[in-house]
């Protein structure tokens, strides 16, 4: 359980999995993000690790439905749908968190046709705090490629794609630069000679500050947290792809 203390929060063990209405977490011991002793946002993708990692994984089914849904930044959140949308659902996600790849492989699809048809919008806030936790840049440099995406106008997919290429623990460090472009390979019109350089010098590490600090500012506790107009969602109901889109409906968002 995650107490307040000196103006931090304070994990018992770091990467706790936090319990909150009945779902998993995953909750930052220090919500600097990637700074600190165990991890920098200062430092390059390549100096983190240079091992290109395994094979990418193919990116789910249907994410293509948004290969034409505009995705924008605004100061730390990335906004994925038409900005003149009636629903809005704020995620705050780390790209390290396993309970994040358990809701986008469940929940989140439920997401897919009514962002494709124009009646919501997802605005995306990545935390960074899991490289504290646990040490590394996996979450920095994957937020920093997830960044640099969008300039190439493939968000939604790379975001999908990154996901299910997540090691399977969350104390593996495995999101270098050079794996990070392996799975880029996987979204066609990705590759480009910015985008590599992007992540390989960690191009938005500014960015990626900003967007913890959003993380922050927001009060949030951990990870995933999601807001449909305003309000939580709490409990498993994240983890089930029909529940979620029932509660989608239940918003108004059919």
């Amino acid at each position: 359980m995650a107490v307040r203390k000196a103006g931090r929060i304070v994990a018992a063990v770091a990467a706790t999995a936090l319990v909150a209405g009945g779902a998993a977490a995953c909750g930052p011991e220090d919500l600097t993000g990637g700074g600190g002793d165990k991890g920098s946002a200062t430092a390059s993708a390549s100096e983190s690790a240079s091992p290109a990692g395994p094979e990418a994984k193919e990116p789910p089914a249907g994410t293509d439905a948004l290969a034409k849904v505009p995705a924008t930044v605004k100061g730390g959140v990335i906004t994925v749908g038409d900005p003149d949308a009636a629903h809005v659902v704020k995620l705050y996600e780390d790209p390290r968190c396993p309970i994040c790849k358990k809701f986008e492989e469940t929940g989140a699809r439920a997401l897919v046709k009514p962002v494709a048809e124009g009646r919501v919008k997802v605005e995306y806030t990545l935390a960074s705090f899991l490289d504290n936790n646990l040490g590394g840049h996996g979450s920095v440099n994957a937020a920093n490629a997830l960044r640099a995406s969008v300039e190439a106008g493939k968000f939604p997919q790379f975001h999908a794609a990154v996901f299910a290429n997540q090691p399977e623990s969350e104390t593996e460090d495995a999101y270098t630069a050079a794996f990070l472009l392996k799975i880029a390979d996987k979204v066609d019109g990705l590759r480009g000679a910015e985008f590599d350089k992007a992540v390989k010098n960690v191009t938005y590490k500014k960015w990626v500050g900003e967007a913890m600090q959003a993380f922050t500012d927001d009060g949030m506790q951990g990870t995933p947290t999601v807001l449909i107009d305003g309000e939580k969602v709490e409990g498993n109901v994240l983890f089930d792809e029909a529940a979620f889109s029932k509660k989608l409906k239940a918003s108004g968002i059919s």
